[in-house]
């Protein structure tokens, strides 16, 4: 049966190229290196890189190659937090670091030290997966969360390179996906060298897919440290903007938000009398970078005023809005999450007010802000349930009572110091997955 997906695979390639292009028109990180995603890395040969598994020549010792796949932006911020005690535990290691989106491929170059290499991982035909074995000859691989890919797999078996799949989540959704493709997810699963869960709902759902589960090792997310750097400048963007007004605002930030849910946002706000809109400053911040400037076309044509990241002074201004107010601000800027989530008191779950099942509600808990998040946080499940019972977020029917609740907050500072306080608490109470994932990984290579 994988013969026949590998057919398709082939004869997809064609669509792929094209759907890689016009992506690329819009994020230009695609069009970097489009040779990698047919394993073609001999563009590393003619930089002068030698191959992966090379000797250390200063004292002979043979340094593994450790590969890591973070598909996005999400995994490779898991992969950052893995990958601090991980060079401590196995300090010779080189790494080799995978990605499928531009703006993973963006955040992983920070991780990359002399030595290492980031290539994307290529398609999943048996041609492109063989040469890129053949190129780095890892001693191991890891996949972060969820991406496991049926060639990718067989091939690693075939080469007897340990492949492990780490922070595995697999929501309810996915696993009837899952189910459909029984006859190629199934072998897929069961290949795998070993699974390291983050909930036992995940490891449950991972079972029945045939998964090996070693372990239940908690979220990866939960031991990750914001940048002490973007906080304080989002703490002094805050501080100079309120200075300038005539009384405080608070800040409500649409965190990460989705296709289809800016729309309603932004429908929402412009419906209100304007006294009560302008009571609150609002942002937005797009899960996505290519739609930037589509949701700055959505607020100006909703009769909103706005006024955008870049416009404030410099990329690196620490003054940020210095007292300029609009309806929107519209954070269009990459890599400053956490400045954002360090200006606002609070948060709007994007991906969670439409059946998109959420996005990461735990960096904004590692930053001190409050969640307000709509019914569809499947991908996140259990980290919500907990927020919510912890106190450290509320779960709401939709867009609009999430709106009403946050206008309704911010005027009790008494339940906004408690949420504050709560998020803090939730985040610690759940460390710790780190250095048990790390623990597990040096145990093979080893």
């Amino acid at each position: 049966m994988r013969e026949i997906y590998s057919i398709i695979m082939a004869l997809l390639q064609p669509l792929l190229k094209f759907k890689l292009h016009r992506r690329g028109q819009q994020e230009p990180g695609y069009l970097a290196n489009m040779s990698e995603r047919w394993g073609d890395y001999s563009q590393l040969q003619e930089e002068g890189h030698a191959p992966s598994h090379v000797w250390n020549e200063s004292s002979l010792a043979y340094r593994p190659t450790v590969w890591i796949h973070a598909v996005s932006l999400g995994e490779t911020r898991a992969a950052a937090v893995l990958l601090r005690e991980l060079r401590s535990a196995l300090p010779d290691m080189r790494l080799l670091l995978t990605h499928g989106t531009a703006t993973g491929r963006a955040e992983g170059k920070s991780l990359i030290q002399e030595g290492d290499r980031q290539v994307w991982l290529p398609w999943d035909t048996p041609t492109a997966v063989d040469r890129f074995l053949r190129r780095f000859q890892p001693e191991m691989g890891i996949l972060i969360e969820t991406e496991v890919w049926p060639n990718l797999v067989a091939a690693c078996r075939q080469s007897r390179v340990p492949l492990i799949l780490v922070n595995a989540r697999l929501s309810e959704k996915s696993l009837k996906k899952a189910r459909r493709l029984a006859w190629l997810a199934r072998p897929a699963y069961r290949a795998l060298t070993a699974v390291y869960a983050q909930t036992h709902a995940d490891a449950g759902r991972l079972t029945q897919l045939g998964a090996r589960v070693a372990d239940v090792l908690g979220n990866l997310k939960f031991d990750a440290r914001p940048s002490r750097k973007l906080v304080q400048l989002g703490q002094s963007w805050r501080k100079s903007w309120q200075a300038k007004l005539p009384q405080p605002k608070g800040v409500v930030i649409f965190a990460s938000s989705r296709e289809g849910e800016e729309a309603l946002f932004i429908q929402l706000l412009a419906d209100m009398q304007p006294e009560q809109r302008q009571a609150v400053q609002w942002l937005i911040v797009p899960r996505h970078p290519q739609r930037f400037d589509e949701v700055a076309a959505l607020i100006e044509s909703a009769g909103l005023t706005l006024l955008r990241r870049s416009q404030w002074d410099a990329p690196a201004d620490t003054k940020g809005p210095a007292g300029v107010t609009a309806d929107v601000w519209l954070g269009d800027s990459l890599g400053e999450m956490a400045a954002y989530y360090a200006m606002a008191d609070l948060a709007l779950l994007g991906g969670s007010f439409l059946p998109l099942g959420g996005q990461n509600l735990i960096e904004a808990a590692a930053c001190g802000c409050p969640v307000i998040m709509g019914p569809h946080t499947f991908n996140f499940a259990e980290a919500a349930t907990n927020s919510a019972q912890a106190g450290a977020a509320f779960e709401v029917a939709d867009l609009a009572e999430g709106v009403t609740t946050a206008i309704e907050m911010l005027q009790k500072p008494e339940l906004m110091n408690q949420c504050r306080f709560a998020a803090s608490a939730f985040l610690k109470q759940h460390q710790g997955a780190t250095s048990k994932t790390v623990t597990a990984i040096v145990a093979m290579v080893r």
